[in-house]
């Protein structure tokens, strides 16, 4: 799942690899994400989180299981655009723009994301994991494994929660996208 509104998101700063604190809001949309796991009877064997403090804090919020921090889950690397203003983004989709500036190249965010969660599932003993990370992070992996999957969105909202299947195989399912209403927070 992507990690709770934090006060880059709502300054509209590109926050990949840097750090900015939940808002008030985004502390509630990892709490209403936290009901809907109990609310669907959801119990985790594990728990995941990228090695930045807004993953953390928003799983925190969701469960009091110990967690891992990787890095494999961390955000793309946007270079020297990390805290500037959104309005610096080039179109979609991004591509190796910001490799001349210090940035990660897509493939290699791709990759990343989809090595660290193959490897966290091959050695984890749980049935039901949980892996909190961000918005381009779950994107990708969602792409990398689009092959496997019907399912495709444009909105990966804060706290969104993409659940997946993980076959004997070793290969990847999404299997619904849960984007919360959360228009009652201000």
């Amino acid at each position: 799942m992507r990690h709770g509104e934090t006060l880059f998101n709502q300054l509209h700063k590109i926050q990949g690899w840097c750090d900015s604190p939940l808002t008030t809001k985004g502390i509630e949309q990892a709490k209403i994400a936290g009901d809907y796991f109990k609310e669907n009877q959801i119990v985790f064997d594990d728990a995941y989180c990228s090695t930045l403090e807004r993953t953390s804090d928003t799983l925190e919020c969701i469960t009091d299981i110990p967690y891992t921090r990787l890095k494999g889950l961390k955000e793309w690397n946007f270079g020297r655009f990390e805290g500037e203003p959104e309005f610096l983004n080039p179109a979609l989709p991004y591509g190796d723009f910001f490799v001349p500036f210090g940035g990660e190249r897509e493939v290699d965010l791709r990759n990343r994301v989809a090595e660290t969660i193959a490897q966290l599932m091959r050695t984890t003993k749980g049935q039901t994991i949980l892996a909190v990370s961000h918005g381009a992070s779950c994107r990708h992996f969602m792409r990398y494994w689009s092959h496997t999957s019907q399912i495709d969105s444009n909105k990966i909202s804060n706290c969104c929660i993409l659940k997946f299947a993980y076959h004997e195989d070793e290969t990847f399912e999404l299997l619904e996208i849960i984007n919360h209403d959360f228009a009652h927070l201000n």
